[in-house]
């Protein structure tokens, strides 16, 4: 299993299509969200992953909002409660920090993973909200 972040230009052909393949598996057919998935943000982030062979078992991409504040989404795994999807976000934290060099990271987390984000120094800042049918709060980290 290697870690890997990469800029949208960066990522090769298989990259994209298993970066792809691995959201749909989570987002459409395990949690049954139907939404464009193909937003754009893509073209204009950093896709951190963990491969396993070719296929990407765990997945993140985080993007600039606005200046200083960077947003954390499609945060996935194949694998769950192994501890992979904390040290995706551990590995994640310190590439979008080199790339982005921002003071705070937010992310519109599923009210069911507030306690993982928790896990992971984020703090939750609103109420709960509907995205796509799903319960979510937005949650920060601030970078000391």
């Amino acid at each position: 299993m290697e870690f890997y972040a990469k800029k949208f230009g960066e990522l090769t052909n298989s990259e994209v299509y298993e970066i792809l393949k691995s959201r749909m598996e989570v987002f459409l057919l395990e949690q049954k969200i139907v939404c464009l998935d193909t937003d754009d943000m893509d073209y204009k982030s950093l896709h951190c992953f963990f491969k396993e062979g070719d296929r990407v078992i765990a997945y993140l991409r985080a993007f600039e909002k606005e200046e200083g504040t960077v947003k954390v989404g499609r945060v996935l795994t194949l694998e769950h409660r192994t501890g992979l999807g904390r040290k995706l976000m551990e590995m994640s934290f310190d590439e979008i920090i080199k790339v982005f060099k921002c003071s705070k990271i937010v992310v519109d987390a599923q009210k069911q993973a507030e306690g993982f984000y928790e896990k992971c120094g984020y703090v939750t800042v609103s109420g709960e909200f509907l995205e796509e049918g799903v319960v979510h709060v937005k949650m920060e980290k601030e970078i000391c």
